[in-house]
Parts: C-alpha cells; structure tokens; sequence
C-alpha cells in the first residue's frame, strides 16, 4: 500500500521525497488500516456471548452513538450518531457490543443506507427481538468539501423492522431518540 500512496502523491504533483512527506506513505497506510478495520473484525467474537435471557419486553434504546465512516464512492469520511432500539423477545444483548457492532460495520467503505440496514439486520438475526429501529444522522465531507459544499447538510437513514413498522412504536422511539 506504500508503494501505491508514494505513486499517488506523484500523480498529485507532489515530490514523496520531501521532508513533510518521507513518511506519508506509512502513515496513510496505517490509518487506512484503521479506517477499514471492520473488514478484518468478526461480529461473532465481538458479541463474545453477550446475549443473555431476559424477561424485558419494553424498547431498549442506545442512542447517540458517535460513529465514523468512509464513504465508498469519494472514500472521504462521513460521521454522525446512531441510534439503536430493539424491543426484546427473550433476549438481551450487553449494551456496550451495540456500540461495537456500529463500529465494525462503520469501520468499511459504506453507504448510509447500507450501514443502517446492515446493524438492524444483525441485531434481528442475533436476538430475534420483536422489533429493531435504527436511526443514523451523519454528515458526509463528499458534499461539505467538494462537490455541492453544503456544509451543515446532514442525511439521515432509518431501517424500522417487525413493531418499529407500526406507527405508534416508530413514533414512541423517535420522541425518546430526541430528547
């Protein structure tokens, strides 16, 4: 990946030689690896058995969890915060592996839509919950840096799945979401 970063630079008019930039290469490589870490980590192991068997039948919600992602067409960075609730049917999961599991997804070249969809996804297949509603709120440097450069722009994406579908659950879980 060095090798490809030094050829860029060139390709950007840039001497790779110079003092400031000996050792981009490297560097780029290594937060690249960071950025993308989530192709290399397992939602299983993350999981680590943290599902556990409980009577709760109320809406469980984590909200405002920070997240930063890379967006796959421009791989510019876009961030925000998530929202997670889930209304058990038999089980739990331990709070914190919702925060890992936005991690893991938001830590690969992603579109929101896809990032949203794929955490409400793996939280029905791991607890088969009664209902799961995700609400992602980001902004995207690929319209704030370039292109339109709207710079207080912010896209929003929601995956309402099983009870979050009926109007009267969605609505509950957007009140507590905002306060």
């Amino acid at each position: 990946m060095e090798e490809l970063i030094r050829k860029l630079l060139v390709e950007m008019g840039e001497n790779p030689d110079r003092e400031g930039l000996k050792k981009t290469p490297d560097r780029v490589a290594k937060s690249l690896s960071f950025l993308t870490k989530g192709y290399r980590e397992n939602v299983d192991e993350i999981i680590n058995g943290a599902v556990y068997k409980e009577k709760c039948n109320d809406m469980v919600i984590v909200k405002d969890i920070e997240f930063y992602s890379m967006c796959e067409h421009h791989i510019l960075p876009f961030y925000g915060k998530c929202h997670i609730g889930y209304i058990p049917d038999g089980k739990v999961i331990g709070v914190s592996k919702l925060v890992r599991i936005t991690e893991v997804y938001a830590r690969r070249l992603q579109l929101q839509e896809r990032l949203t969809r794929s955490i409400a996804s793996l939280i029905k297949d791991k607890l088969n919950p009664k209902g799961v509603g995700i609400v992602m709120e980001a902004q995207h440097m690929c319209m704030t840096m370039r292109g339109v450069e709207k710079q207080h722009s912010k896209m929003v994406t929601s995956a309402m799945l099983g009870l979050f579908r009926r109007q009267e659950t969605r609505l509950e879980f957007l009140d507590l979401i905002k306060r």
